[in-house]
């Protein structure tokens, strides 16, 4: 099979069932990508599949074939951050950080469908869950990636 991955086609060796997030993080070492719940429900695998944010942990590889899959390591380098990765930054957004890399991937998802978003549209597009409670910080985040991206 291959693979749309971070703008780039990858052959992956992979029955069609699996789940995307065990593609990303066993069969490519794409750990950036985080295992939470297994059951789509705190985000912390969140990806995108053609713009879209997605549960890794509940989408088999079968639904990404021929799509375009992104991860946290293709959303920015470290010469030139995405302005979201930048305004966490400055926003001091991460504590553990280990929800940090689905937060952004569904903000990012977020800012393609909606430049200036208000905080009911973040309140509703992210519903990952961060155990630290930075919520007040990363809707600043997104606020300022907003304001930088225009």
């Amino acid at each position: 099979m291959e693979l749309k991955l971070n703008g780039h086609l990858v052959k992956i060796e992979a029955p069609p069932q699996m789940p995307l997030l065990w593609v990303l993080r066993d069969v490519l070492d794409l750990t950036g990508t985080k295992f939470g719940c297994g059951v789509g429900a705190c985000g912390a695998c969140t990806v995108q599949i053609d713009g879209a944010a997605v549960r890794s942990c509940v989408t088999p590889i079968s639904a990404a074939l021929g799509k375009g899959v992104q991860t946290i390591e293709g959303l920015g380098t470290p010469e030139k951050p995405h302005a979201l990765q930048a305004a966490w930054i400055a926003e001091q957004v991460p504590q553990c950080g280990y929800c940090q890399s689905g937060m952004l991937m569904a903000a990012a998802a977020l800012l393609k469908k909606n430049p200036r978003p208000n905080d009911a549209d973040i309140d509703a597009a992210i519903t990952n869950i961060c155990r630290c409670g930075t919520y007040q910080r990363i809707r600043k985040a997104i606020h300022r990636a907003a304001g930088q991206s225009q």
